[in-house]
């Protein structure tokens, strides 16, 4: 007699052999594909990690060619002059000035070092990180996704400004150069100055970076110039506030004529108003949204995302498992959408697509299909029929409901069917 032969029968051993022999360049080929591309995909989200780094390092070419310029024009016009009232000075004053040309010479070639140290450095950290790309392989997925978890963490911190932790995560991992601590200090200045209710190192920052917020149509510099008028107005110092706002604020009035005379406005109600649409000028929280706006011009300016990266990765996943049923009271506790963090996450994505329902029995979480049917209580609550039958076998053939304490015999239950 014949024995059929079965997909996973014993019988069926060397014919599952023979097609797995013919089959396995072609299985491993899939199989090594796939993680390879999970990789490349993950590489394409990189864009932050290695434009950080480059804006920073053209921000430093661009600094110090500034640097170069002012002291090469500086001595230029010392030259000359020297040249100028040659036959009219001094033994003494001829020396003196070539004296102080020299200095100024020594300490522009002292910055030159300094500036090429810095973009030496920057440019080795950009060489890092595209070696750290390069390195990516299925072979060293784990560890590759291991430090880039750590990253993100990195990340997380310094926008929630703790350096310190963010500091030392880095360090104890070795990853310095896989993040942008250097860059964030530079944030950490004017953040900390806006609290303490300064606008001088923001102001200065504006400056340092005038051509491309200008190119970006940003309004942050004329916002600070608001708010330092508002502070004159709060002083009660009208004179220097009228003579401030002719200074600072009146270029800006062919882009900003509205806000610029709602401003001006309350020169004449004072910092004690209850005028509701001048009050808020008053308010300590336009401090508050001055740094709001700092952060957003800042990222805007080196290219990182507005959220922190932490924050769209956990909604990636998110938007798999947001449905209406994980903010109603009864969801799963094991649902990370049971935690109001994730749901705060979560609120501003759009609810999963579901093609087919899937019922999950509450007591076991396992899925109730026609191997396991879901059975029916006499309140209308639906769980699974191992549970249920489980429950029957320890409790004499009495169902209890878990959710409302109902007691009934498992002879009382009716099945369902899933259609």
């Amino acid at each position: 007699m014949e024995v059929d032969t079965l997909p996973n029968g014993n019988s069926a051993v060397n014919s599952t052999a023979n097609a797995a022999a013919n089959s396995s360049p072609t299985a491993a080929t899939n199989t090594a594909s796939a993680p390879l591309s999970k990789l490349a995909e993950s590489i394409k989200l990189e864009h932050q990690f290695l434009r950080v780094p480059f804006e920073h390092y053209k921000k430093t070419i661009r600094a110090n060619h500034r640097v170069v310029e002012k002291e090469v024009s500086a001595v230029i016009s010392g030259v000359s002059e020297a040249a100028d009232f040659a036959d009219n000075m001094s033994r003494d004053d001829a020396v003196n000035q070539l004296t102080s040309l020299v200095s100024r010479l020594q300490g522009l070639k002292r910055k030159l070092e300094e500036g090429s140290r810095t973009e030496h450095l920057q440019a080795q950290r950009c060489r890092t990180r595209l070696d750290y790309l390069e390195s990516a392989d299925v072979d060293n997925l784990s560890d590759w996704n291991n430090t880039r978890l750590k990253r993100i963490l990195v990340d997380y911190m310094l926008r929630l400004s703790y350096y310190e932790s963010a500091t030392k995560l880095a360090e104890v991992t070795n990853i310095q150069d896989l993040v942008d601590i250097d860059v964030f200090h530079e944030a950490k200045k004017v953040i900390e100055a806006l609290h303490n209710k300064e606008v001088a190192p923001a102001l200065a920052w504006c400056s340092e970076n005038k051509s491309r917020l200008k190119k970006s149509k940003s309004k942050f510099e004329f916002q600070l110039r608001l708010q330092e008028f508002i502070e004159l107005v709060r002083a009660e110092e009208s004179m220097r506030a009228i003579a401030y706002a002719r200074k600072y604020l009146a270029p800006w009035g062919a882009t900003y004529m509205k806000d610029l005379q709602k401003v001006v406005v309350t020169l004449a109600l004072r910092s004690s108003t209850e005028c509701t649409p001048y009050k808020g000028l008053f308010e300590s929280k336009q401090w508050d949204y001055l740094v709001d706006q700092f952060k957003q011009e800042f990222c805007r300016l080196y290219g990182m995302t507005l959220e922190p990266l932490l924050n769209i990765y956990l909604q990636a996943g998110l938007s798999a498992l947001n449905t209406p049923f994980c903010y109603e009271d009864d969801c799963p506790k094991d649902d990370p959408l049971s935690q109001e963090s994730f749901r705060k996450l979560a609120s501003p994505l759009p609810f999963s697509k579901q093609h087919h329902s899937k019922l999950v029995c509450y007591i076991t979480k396992e899925l109730m299909d026609t191997e396991n049917p879901p059975m029916v209580l006499p309140n209308g609550y639906v769980y699974s029929s191992k549970a249920l039958e489980e429950m029957a076998r320890k409790n004499h053939g009495k169902i209890t409901c878990p959710r409302t304490g109902l007691v009934c015999n498992y002879s009382d239950l009716a099945k369902a069917f899933i259609s």
